[in-house]
């Protein structure tokens, strides 16, 4: 493809790249640079992508596209944000594949994963359609899936998996739409047909600073979207939704004001079930998942159905049928009278919500296993110790992903939100051991809770990935306690 064609709607400040260059790809990463292509140099949080263009250079890139002049000689086209123009740049070279699909952006604090992976399964079953997904527990083209390393890729790489979605016969994509990758430009050029937000509670305020710069960029898609559709009960509703294009298609679970309510909520230890009431039409709805925010996903399923143009009473059959997200309130066998849930929850309101959840369904103790990612928003520390507190009958208190903090320092920012209560707890920060002390020390109809992981296979240390699936865990430590006896 020529220059000019990837550069095309694209703003340049000054170039000495010929518009006729043939360009074989584009990279953002030096290491993976081949002759002929355009390499990007995109200032990071840890790098900054000019510091690598001599090795682009040195590698034969055709051109650089940067923000400013290089330091070796090389043609090269400047632009005031690389960031924005590689999403842009993509979307050209892969020749706008998000034009040739229905794509549904799904954006909120809590529930993208859980509502993007029951829409895919809502269209698949309504429309017979081939449906691609894109979200934190892996990618799919169809039933085909991959693994994934962040919620939304980088630009580059969503633009080059959309294509191939297209090629594959997808007529549809579901994706999770992350607050970081609305302000770092990766969804930048993406033509949503539907956006859907969940809801916002405290998160990722490591990076956005407050909750109004949070709530800021989450708003950030809806200009995007040419339908949206939102929780009408969430306070920050207004704010994120306040550049939406046209209606908002509200739903809610406490009042009768939204364009879709929920009548008749009836919660139970393994599912929810509620009537859907949009106007005169009142549809008995089932949802095979537990708990009041399962409400709310449904909701926001049936939502994006009707903005799709499907049936209300489809929407709700295609629902009954449907099953969750991996590592969302997820039940491993156990190897005696009690039980044992691995949830993804790593926010305050989350833990709150599966606390909530499983309460109604332990017929002992509640005991939760939980711990805080390094690196991250370090105020929500406190904030989750004290909900483990008060909602369960006894806290283990242990390691997430500690990436590059000490896991006794995350731990001694957990601990002020459980001290001075009647709760009691136990601190184990190796969360292999910290899993094993709570089987062992179990008793008749506990109820153990492995929160923060959920569908993640891995713990971050340091820098370092290191495997640790705890379904695997569980298995072993079940398979020792067997062998012991």
């Amino acid at each position: 493809m020529k220059l000019k064609e990837i550069l095309n709607c694209i703003e340049v400040m000054e170039s000495t790249a010929s518009g006729e260059l043939e360009i074989g790809a584009i990279a953002y990463d030096s290491r993976r640079v081949k002759p002929g292509d355009l390499f990007v140099a995109v200032r990071g949080f840890e790098a900054d992508g000019h510091r690598f263009i001599p090795m682009a250079a040195e590698k034969g890139c055709a051109a650089v596209l940067c923000e400013e002049p290089p330091a070796v000689d090389v043609p090269y086209v400047i632009v005031r944000d690389s960031r924005l123009a590689l999403a842009l740049c993509a979307g050209n070279y892969y020749r706008h594949p998000t034009e040739e699909m229905t794509v549904i952006g799904v954006t909120g604090t809590n529930g993208k994963t859980t509502v993007s992976v029951l829409i895919k399964q809502m269209l698949e079953k309504c429309l017979g359609a081939k449906v691609g997904l894109i979200g934190s527990i892996s990618n799919m083209i169809g039933d085909e899936e991959f693994h994934t390393e962040h919620t939304t890729p980088e630009s580059l790489d969503l633009q080059a998996l959309f294509r191939q979605m297209v090629d594959a016969g997808c007529t549809h994509c579901v994706m999770e739409v992350s607050s970081h990758s609305l302000v770092l430009s990766r969804v930048a050029g993406v033509k949503f047909k539907v956006g859907i937000f969940t809801n916002l509670t405290q998160d990722h305020l490591d990076f956005h600073k407050t909750m109004e710069e949070y709530a800021r960029a989450k708003s950030l898609l809806f200009p995007m979207c040419e339908l949206s559709a939102a929780n009408a009960d969430d306070p920050w509703m207004e704010t994120v939704l306040k550049d939406a294009p046209g209606k908002v298609y509200t739903y809610s679970a406490e009042s009768d004001k939204a364009d879709l309510t929920a009548r008749d909520i009836r919660l139970t230890a393994d599912r929810v079930k509620f009537c859907a009431l949009e106007g005169s039409e009142l549809v008995r709805t089932t949802l095979h998942l537990p708990g009041k925010f399962s409400v709310y996903n449904a909701l926001s399923v049936l939502s994006c159905a009707r903005l799709l143009g499907i049936p209300l009473r489809d929407a709700a059959d295609a629902l009954s049928t449907a099953h969750g997200a991996k590592g969302r309130v997820e039940s491993v066998p156990t190897d005696g009278n009690y039980s044992v849930y691995i949830d993804y929850a790593v926010t305050p309101d989350a833990i709150e919500n599966v606390l909530k959840t499983l309460r109604p369904i332990a017929p002992g103790r509640l005991v939760m296993l939980f711990g805080c990612g390094g690196d991250r928003d370090r105020k929500k520390r406190p904030i989750m110790g004290r909900i483990a507190s008060e909602l369960s009958d006894y806290v283990i208190i242990t390691s997430d992903n500690p990436r590059t903090e000490k896991p006794e320092d995350i731990i001694a920012e957990i601990l002020p939100g459980l001290e001075g209560r009647p709760t009691p707890y136990t601190v184990i920060p190796d969360r292999i051991e910290a899993i094993r002390w709570a089987i062992e020390n179990h008793r008749e109809g506990d109820l153990i809770l492995l929160c923060g992981k959920g569908h993640e296979d891995y713990q971050v240390i340091g820098h370092e990935k290191i495997h640790m699936d705890e379904r695997e865990i569980v298995a072993d430590i079940l398979r020792e306690r067997k062998e012991r006896k």
